[in-house]
């Protein structure tokens, strides 16, 4: 299946006659390939870390980024294994049907944003795997239907998915709602949870995440591209996608039908998996409450995935196309693995939120533990990963002021949606899948970035 994966070479834009057309031209020329960027931002990371980390010496940072490299590469396979199950759900057929009716209705631009948005907005705020895969899949669907600017319609998507660590699945939230959790630091603080009611139900997360979602929907439409700059989509047919998922052993020389093909054509493997897998979720929610962390999610979407491919051979082919999609992932998770792990080993992580800490007032906290956070993920995209070292720091100071302790944790995670509009690396999932390059994208994006820093700043001080 070709795609227009290189607008820079198919399409020479115009010089820019505005600020969004400004930032697209600039994003196309400055920012290197998302990998690349991950090791500039290793060296980055590196030089502050010998010049102003308190522990900030070479055998220190070796070891760090050694430690911080290997030790990320388990929740590397999960991140990839939710992708990639989430890419098979999407793709079954009953799904591409239900993506094709949605897709219908948008006619328009203006239609084609007014149904992205929420579509998107609400999957990701309900898992943001799941997000991920419908915005990317959504896209293209309406691309192929609508005359639209294809790298503005994957933004949009993707601006839309931004508001993940605002919803169910934000591992901050859930994790100080979840006793005896790990990463529960407000518990092992104060003896307490917090529910999810004082986080991602407040008021000051709530009313942010739906204004993002509103005001953005708003300012893409009339972000769309004038007619003769727009680069739309191109899916033309190629054989090889479909040769690459046929069954070799479909058939024998003389037509008649293979052991092996039976067997992969057999729903006796897929139904042995959906009882494993059911059997299991359904003993450990009757024994404990009902919980959903990445493990279980993993396992949901596998079994969602192998009900609707139906067999496990049409399962096997959906995720060695998704494989393909999510392999560039493979490269930067490590890279950034090692940036954490020198950000954490020498104390640059520490010293970022100490910094804002230590300048900070009851009703200003939340907003300085944003201000670093923001900070701390543009350099490491860590999905609520870095909590374990900016919690530490804020947490006691949010005791010691008595600033509002649910605040000052949501404010860690907020950042994440808004620094994900500029750090490319959450991006690279979406842009794959839906087979576009990422530079035209982050142009539009950064717009997001811009408006959602207000937005969530805001809400953060204002809102109660």
């Amino acid at each position: 299946m070709k795609r227009d994966t290189s607008p820079t070479t198919a399409f020479q834009p115009a010089a820019p006659r505005g600020i969004v057309e400004g930032l697209v031209y600039v994003f196309e020329r400055v920012m290197p390939d998302p990998f690349v960027l991950s090791i500039c931002l290793t060296f980055v990371v590196a030089v502050l870390a010998l010049l102003i980390a308190p522990t900030g010496n070479v055998p220190t940072l070796l070891d760090s980024w050694y430690t911080g490299t290997f030790g990320i590469l388990a929740f590397a396979l999960q991140m990839i294994l939710i992708l990639a199950t989430g890419y098979a759900i999407a793709e079954a057929p009953i799904v591409q049907r239900g993506l094709r009716a949605l897709a219908a209705h948008a006619q328009t631009p203006a239609r084609a944003a007014l149904l992205v948005f929420p579509v998107v907005a609400i999957a990701a705020w309900l898992n943001w795997g799941l997000g991920l895969i419908v915005g990317a899949l959504l896209s293209r669907e309406i691309a192929r239907r609508v005359h639209v600017d294809f790298a503005w319609l994957v933004a949009g998507s993707y601006s839309a998915w931004s508001i993940c660590n605002s919803g169910l699945s934000s591992s901050i939230a859930l994790s100080q709602a979840s006793h005896g959790n790990a990463l529960n630091l407000v518990e092992k603080a104060t003896g307490h949870v917090v529910p999810l009611t004082e986080t991602i139900f407040a008021p000051f997360v709530f009313i942010p995440t739906v204004l993002v979602v509103v005001v953005m929907t708003a300012i893409f439409i009339k972000m769309h591209p004038k007619s003769d700059n727009v680069v739309a989509f191109s899916d033309a047919g190629d054989a090889s996608d479909d040769a690459s998922s046929a069954d070799p052993h479909a058939r024998t020389s003389d037509g008649a039908a293979t052991f092996a093909s039976r067997l992969e054509q057999s729903m006796l493997g897929t139904l042995l998996l959906l009882v494993l897998g059911v059997g299991y979720l359904a003993m450990e929610w009757r024994e404990n409450k009902f919980d959903l962390d990445i493990n279980t999610t993993i396992l949901i979407f596998l079994l969602i995935g192998l009900a609707l491919q139906r067999t496990p051979i049409a399962y096997a082919n959906a995720i060695r196309r998704a494989a393909r999609q999510t392999g560039s992932m493979l490269l930067q998770y490590p890279v950034y693995g090692g940036i954490m792990g020198i950000m954490k080993g020498t104390g640059l992580a520490s010293m970022i939120a100490k910094a804002f800490v230590t300048i900070a007032t009851p009703a200003t906290l939340p907003v300085w533990s944003y201000l670093s956070s923001l900070i701390i993920t543009l350099l490491v995209p860590s999905a609520g990963g870095h909590w374990a070292v900016q919690g530490p720091f804020v947490l006691p100071a949010a005791i010691s002021l008595h600033a509002s302790v649910p605040r000052t944790a949501m404010g860690v995670a907020m950042a994440e949606n808004v620094s994900n509009m500029l750090q490319p690396f959450w991006a690279v999932p979406i842009v794959a899948i839906a087979g576009i390059r990422i530079q035209r994208v982050m142009g539009y994006t950064a717009v997001t970035f811009a408006v959602s820093l207000v937005i969530y700043a805001a809400a953060l001080w204002l809102v109660h």
